[in-house]
Order: structure tokens, then sequence, then C-alpha cells
């Protein structure tokens, strides 16, 4: 029998109430860089190509390590902040974990 105290989410797909725990296993995306790796919040990663960074009017060179990623609700993009310039979005195709 379920547990009373457990929440309860109803699922638009399924057209059913399911528990909280199982939704939330669902929606867990997993994040892989260049190489396949699977990133989490909190690594760093290194740049495998030089990329022109928008609005900033500077390159990014092959090899540059980014600390502390942040993972977003997009697989393909991670939040991160470089010394020089704040608020980076990068794509994960141009990054391997270090």
């Amino acid at each position: 029998m379920a547990d009373q105290d457990e929440e309860w989410v109803y699922d638009e797909a399924s057209g059913e109430w399911r528990p909280a725990s199982e939704v939330a296993q669902e929606q867990a995306v997993e994040v892989r860089d260049a190489a396949g790796n699977l990133l989490s919040d909190g690594d760093s990663v290194v740049l495998v190509k030089d990329l022109k960074v928008k609005g900033a009017g500077q390159t990014l060179k092959q090899g540059t390590v980014i600390r502390s990623i942040r993972l977003t609700d997009t697989p393909e993009e991670i939040d991160c902040r470089h010394d020089t310039i704040k608020g980076l979005v990068l794509r994960t195709e141009f990054v391997r974990k270090r």
C-alpha cells in the first residue's frame, strides 16, 4: 500500500495521478559533453575549439578552462562564468569534461 504522506502529481500525458518521486526521475535529463561524458552542476570543462563570444568582442581559445558550470533546462546548453565574461552560456558540443 502506498505511503499516505507521499506527494502526488497529475501526469497530463497519461491522465493519472502518480507519485512525485516517479515524475521527477523521468524528468531528469542527462547532459553530455562533446566526448559523451556525463556533466553535472559544479563540474569544470575545457573548450575543444576557439569560440567567438557574441557581444563581448573577444574569443575564448581552445583549452580554456571553465569552472563551476550550472546545467540549464536545455540539455544542449550550460550556464557558466568566465573571469572576463559574465552570464556566459555555452553549447555542450564545444566543451569536454576536465
